[in-house]
């Protein structure tokens, strides 16, 4: 499937903004299940983007605002094509999961950290699965998918992120980043290494991934996460949605938690509050009829235009 996809945050402050250094993560990567065919980003006011790949693996896009400024608007776009859903197939064990050998390999995604910090609950929640799975490790991971699924309903605004994962068991709501980091939380504290996924969902509905009938669709970044197999290697599981990750799910990057992937993190210089205005378009092509082109960035004048009327809708 050929998805472009079009990544937009705009800030418009109160007061004027001396400076501002970002670190942005919208890229998908290319691994076997996706293929990054084109990445582009615009800054206004315009800044030099820095690229690099950090610890996990993620790219990040570094650029600094050094100008005197009240707006700014980020756009990241970028072409992919993903691959159709393969079938899952593996005898895995959980005593093969705790060989040492597997444990050393990926020892940094069986801590806890800041938002998968579990207590007695979570713990006992996820003992109870590997109870009634036995050894068969992949039971294990699916019964931890079909267990958030199941414990948390959909409720944008019911959580913050830092709460704790306790408490997003214990109120049974959240969004895709809880449920991403309650799954995340119940594998590792059953000794299985799992991490957490920054990406993008095309769907008609974040809660149900339902598919839409358009060809294109208006969402937010989406989260999810994968588990480390012996023999298999990570099996990336929606459950926010209940379903296997698939060839409308676009990876951006892993990591511990959302603290290793947040699309845009920064900090600026000036006594003045934000508003923000963050969304993802992303448009299903027919690959058939649509050749790859590489991406010409509009003019700058365009894009300060856009920021200027964003400025004056924010005013009115």
């Amino acid at each position: 499937m050929r998805l472009d996809i079009r990544y937009r945050t705009l800030f418009v402050y109160d007061h004027l903004i001396r400076e501002s250094q970002n670190e942005l993560r919208a890229c998908p990567v290319t691994d076997p299940r996706q293929q990054l065919l084109a990445y582009r980003v615009t800054v206004s006011p315009s800044a030099r983007t820095l690229a690099y790949s950090d610890y996990w693996g993620t790219r990040v896009d570094h650029f600094g605002v050094r100008h005197p400024h009240t707006a700014m608007e980020v756009i990241a776009e970028a072409a992919v094509e993903t691959a159709p859903y393969q079938p899952i197939s593996s005898d895995a064990s959980t005593r093969q999961a705790a060989e040492p050998e597997f444990l050393d390999l990926h020892s940094e995604y069986l801590e806890p950290t800041a938002h998968t910090e579990w207590g007695s609950e979570v713990a006992r929640e996820a003992s109870r699965i590997v109870e009634r799975e036995g050894p068969d490790l992949i039971g294990v991971v699916m019964g931890v998918h079909r267990l958030v699924g199941d414990r948390l309903v959909y409720a944008p605004g019911s959580t913050h992120i830092g709460i704790e994962i306790e408490d997003v068991l214990g109120q049974g709501s959240g969004v895709c980043q809880d449920y991403a980091h309650l799954a995340v939380a119940m594998c590792r504290a059953v000794g299985l290494p799992a991490r957490y996924v920054s990406g993008y969902l095309f769907a008609a509905d974040d809660s149900t991934g339902e598919d839409s009938d358009a060809d294109v669709v208006r969402v937010q970044t989406h989260a999810w996460f994968e588990a480390a197999v012996p023999g298999l290697g990570w099996l990336p599981l929606d459950p926010t949605n209940r379903q296997e990750v698939g060839p409308r799910h676009v990876k951006i990057g892993h990591g511990r938690d959302y603290d290793d992937v947040p699309p845009l993190r920064g900090l600026y210089s000036g006594p003045g509050e934000p508003t923000v205005e963050a969304h993802v378009d992303m448009t299903r092509m027919d690959v058939t009829h649509q050749p790859v082109t590489t991406m010409q960035p509009p003019t700058p004048r365009a894009v300060e235009a856009t920021v200027r009327q964003e400025q004056q809708q924010q005013q009115q």
